[in-house]
């Protein structure tokens, strides 16, 4: 009997169809409906294209897409890896404002760094211009230069724009790491490249590794910079098979194959830490103590921390400066002011309503506790993993055809059309930003209800609180902080995404991103600048406030 007891009590409780667990059904499917819309369209198209696009474009799309991720794997590993480790290991000139300002590439869309790269580098640039006046030199005839527009472009640009994820995992797998192995690795007669190689490599490789993974999902995503460089990848297909071509069906073939490569990127990061778990042995244990660098090897450290800097946040800023200092008309140009509260808006309540979905998604199934419910937390991270293009046209055609239905259905009831209300407004954006970054705030939500001590709610309930009366009376008091750097983090994506805006915005509607996107597409880049501008500054704000939660975390170990 007693056994009988023990099973029972270990047991999940059962799936009960309350106002949570219904709610929380509801947000996830909502965040699901786009990738099982993808499923359906691929595998019943209305005029199957897979063999055309097989013999034809897919192979390129899928080659390029794959070079264009090695060469990206590459650099941001070796970027962010090399910065954390001289951040986190030695002393030399700029270190402490070096760790920070690593960090501000993140603020930066890759796209805005592919426009300022090709104008600083391109013919009319200063650079060639600049060698043309130091040589003589009068046309392009008489020198050779790299290629602006071309594929190891594109992967410089973002590899400058990704390494912070690398470099971010990795420096916190550094800190973390025991001073008493390097000491003993040093004893041992381990000099600078073994410590790197026999203890700092392999304790730091599962972090490295999630890092890279995120690299290339981003990679993956990107539209802007690949089409500014003249890349076709397997995002620009799914721009080109639907708008151009007029094949929906075929597009979804396209993004089924992206989504495939995103899952296979997955499982190789997971495989590639080979069930590896390193922890630390407490808080006795000794941290690593940066080491000084003497002589002029600690200007070459600057140096090499300097150029990842350069490259994904002083080029472009200065780049967009100058352009806009050229032309600062450029400011009161007509719809800028609208861009501007387009992306305030749809981001603002974008943000909100993600962030308010995962609170409410992920205190339903902490207090249910239901083998169901716990099977939704992981399932709603897999709309961070695609790209912005896949779910713009999972979401639309679904959309549409509602919205016909709706209009449809008010016209035979009331006589009177309304025209589109969900298509036709930024409702559907709004709710493509929701699932795109639905990942990142239920995150970093989790989190933040794993902070707070179960007695504090189970003493709320004791007492005659609600379900919702302890949520909103104990646990967002206490979580409000991580809250509200969700809600900014999830806005800043917002702001930043231009794939599923240009799919999915209204017609004659812009933000930021777009406007940016469209005048730079017209070489207008000064006309683009403060935009671009505005788009760094908000997203700089972010950084800066995770580089001073970094820092505060670091204090508090």
């Amino acid at each position: 009997m007693s056994d009988r007891f023990t099973q029972l009590a270990r047991r999940p409780p059962r799936l009960r169809l309350d106002a949570w667990t219904l709610g929380a059904l509801a947000i996830a499917a909502v965040v699901l409906a786009p990738i099982v819309s993808i499923a359906w369209l691929a595998f019943t198209p209305t005029e199957n294209i897979w063999p055309h696009l097989m013999a034809t474009v897919l192979p390129r799309y899928l080659g390029t897409t794959l070079l264009l991720m090695a060469g990206v794997a590459v650099l941001t590993s070796t970027m962010g890896t090399g910065a954390a480790w001289l951040v986190s290991q030695y002393r030399f000139p700029g270190r402490d404002w070096l760790a920070h300002a690593l960090l501000f590439p993140l603020a930066i869309p890759a796209y805005v760094g592919a426009y300022a790269l090709v104008d600083f580098l391109d013919y009319a640039g200063p650079v060639q211009s600049a060698l043309r006046a130091t040589f003589g030199w009068t046309t392009a005839r008489d020198y050779w230069f790299p290629e602006t527009r071309s594929l190891p472009m594109a992967i410089l640009v973002l590899s400058f724009a990704l390494y912070p994820y690398v470099y971010l995992l990795a420096r916190a797998a550094y800190r973390e790491q025991s001073g008493r192995a390097y000491e003993v690795a040093q004893a041992l007669g381990c000099g600078p490249w073994g410590l790197f190689l026999r203890i700092g490599w392999p304790l730091a490789r599962p972090a490295i590794a999630a890092g890279v993974a995120l690299a290339l999902m981003e990679t993956v995503a990107d539209y802007g910079t690949v089409l500014h460089f003249g890349v076709q990848t397997l995002t620009t297909g799914i721009f080109s098979t639907w708008l151009n071509g007029g094949n929906a069906g075929g597009a979804a073939q396209i993004a089924g194959v992206i989504l495939v490569l995103i899952l296979l990127l997955v499982g190789l990061e997971r495989a590639g830490r080979g069930g590896a778990r390193f922890h630390r042995l407490g808080r006795a244990a000794q941290p690593v103590q940066p080491q000084p660098i003497a002589g002029r090897k600690r200007w070459y450290a600057t140096l090499l921390c300097l150029i990842p800097v350069s490259g994904g946040f002083i080029l472009p800023v200065a780049v967009m400066l100058l352009n806009s200092a050229a032309a600062p008309e450029s400011w009161l140009a007509p719809g800028l002011f609208d861009a501007l509260l387009n992306t305030l808006i749809v981001g603002g309540l974008a943000a909100l309503a993600t962030v308010g979905a995962a609170i409410f998604l992920v205190y339903a199934v902490r207090m249910k506790g239901s083998r169901v419910a716990q099977w939704l937390l992981p399932l709603t991270l897999i709309g961070y993993a695609a790209p912005g293009a896949v779910l713009a046209l999972g979401l639309l055609l679904p959309l549409a055809a509602l919205d016909n239905r709706l209009a449809n259905a008010i016209l035979a009831l009331t006589g009177w059309d309304p025209g589109l209300m969900i298509t036709g407004t930024a409702f559907a954006l709004g709710l493509a930003y929701m699932v795109r970054f639905f990942g990142i705030a239920q995150g970093a939500v989790d989190v933040a209800f794993g902070r707070v001590s179960p007695a504090l709610p189970m003493a709320a309930r004791s007492l005659g609180r609600s379900a919702g009366g302890t949520l909103t009376s104990v646990y967002l008091p206490l979580m409000r902080g991580s809250v509200l750097t969700a809600l900014l983090v999830v806005f800043v994506d917002c702001v930043k995404e231009l794939p599923a805006t240009l799919l999915l915005r209204p017609f004659n509607y812009n933000t930021l991103s777009t406007r940016v996107f469209e005048l730079a597409s017209l070489e207008r880049l000064s006309e683009a600048a403060p935009a671009a501008l505005l788009v760094m500054a908000v997203g700089l704000v972010a950084v800066i406030l995770l580089a001073r939660d970094q820092r505060d975390r670091a204090a508090a170990d």
